[in-house]
């Protein structure tokens, strides 16, 4: 199937194929269960090797209970498909950051933060719907107006050379840049290429930013981004597939200051600090990776948030969402990865449920459908 199941099964055989499935099979988590193969394949040669192997082994037979379920037949009432529970991400909270300064044309902030607001507008008062992980057929939901994460974005927009004797091709192109944003209300904030930061649409509104899109954390899950996350775009652009991150050091220390002030402002959590490309859905063909910026190149740890492509994407595991393809040469490895990892999830849970993954895939995609009906229900 993919690249971490393939190369799992190659260490299987080459680990001693018996006891490494039968130890390996208790780890759920598909890059946990390689990290461990790759340890046996490591060691295989000393005597540690066995005892590595050998000890977990009978240690199982003490701990597996003595029957196990048969499985249920298809015809069979179907209890409610629980949500798989997101892992939790702890990172360090953001600093104290206060307001030294405000005009009408900018703010200042303890942590060397200036918003330009120069191109600020309005838009509609931000309102959505965010549901309960633990009661997942519950489509009541809660009503809110606080942002409760934030998407990167890139502008995907013209670009010159970063270089002294483009400086003013380089203002003109950011400024047409930000009119046309502030024009189609696109994000709430925006950081040009010299790394300052511009107020596009009010945080206490909901900028046209994430469209037909999905995230979840531990305990809320949210669909269509726009209402519930702010955008924060870079100017740049990124090409398929792409690994390193396309900014300069002035965008990375600005992007890294708005997150901590948004953050701490808002309450975020750091699982809730995803980009577009994660959270991009086709509603219609049921399919991830409508929108690719920010695929597999992101720099979250020079913004100090952790590594969310480790995060299954809620899309494929929540709501039974597919991928092509390809969706591989489109993500860059590391969505990819996170792709697989969900669609393991979607594998684990599908066995929990005693149903075959088509079947339970069939069940998460109605789910969908009724939830996106009560949040398009205005």
């Amino acid at each position: 199937m993919a690249r971490i199941h393939s190369a799992i099964n190659r260490r299987q055989k080459f680990a001693g194929r018996p006891t490494a499935e039968l130890v390996s099979g208790q780890l759920f988590n598909p890059v946990a269960r390689l990290r461990f193969l790759r340890e046996l394949e490591s060691k295989r040669r000393s005597w540690k090797f066995w005892i590595l192997v050998s000890l977990p082994a009978v240690l199982l037979l003490f701990t597996v209970p003595p029957s196990v379920p048969a499985v249920r037949a298809s015809n069979e009432a179907l209890s409610p498909v629980p949500f798989p529970k997101s892992p939790t991400v702890r990172v360090e909270p953001p600093p104290e950051i206060w307001q030294v300064e405000k005009t009408d044309a900018f703010e200042t902030y303890s942590n060397g933060l200036r918003i330009e607001d120069e191109f600020s507008i309005a838009n509609h008062p931000r309102s959505y719907m965010a549901f309960s992980a633990a009661r997942p057929d519950d489509i009541r939901g809660e009503r809110r107006s606080q942002p409760a994460g934030i998407v990167f974005h890139t502008t995907e927009s013209l670009q010159a050379p970063f270089e002294s004797d483009q400086n003013s091709k380089l203002k003109r192109i950011g400024e047409s840049l930000l009119a046309y944003v502030r024009l189609k209300r696109s994000y709430n904030f925006v950081i040009d290429r010299f790394g300052r930061v511009y107020r596009v649409v009010r945080e206490s509104d909901a900028a046209n930013h994430a469209g037909s899109s999905i995230w979840s954390d531990a305990e809320w899950v949210y669909l269509d981004l726009n209402e519930s996350f702010l955008g924060v775009s870079f100017e740049t652009q990124t090409l398929p597939g792409q690994e390193e991150a396309a900014v300069n050091p002035a965008q990375l220390r600005s992007g890294a200051m708005l997150t901590d002030l948004l953050r701490k402002r808002y309450s975020i959590r750091a699982a809730n600090c995803v980009t577009h490309a994660q959270v991009s859905v086709n509603a219609s063909s049921l399919q991830i990776g409508y929108h690719v910026d920010w695929a597999s190149s992101f720099p979250f740890n020079q913004l100090g948030l952790p590594d969310n492509y480790a995060l299954p994407l809620p899309a494929v595991s929540l709501f039974g969402f597919e991928y092509d393809a390809n969706f591989e040469r489109q993500a860059g490895v590391r969505l990819y990865e996170e792709a697989e990892l969900a669609e393991q999830d979607l594998r684990d849970s599908a066995a929990a449920a005693h149903l075959q993954v088509p079947r339970y895939r069939k069940v998460l995609q109605k789910r969908y459908r009724t939830h996106l009906a009560a949040v398009r229900e205005k």
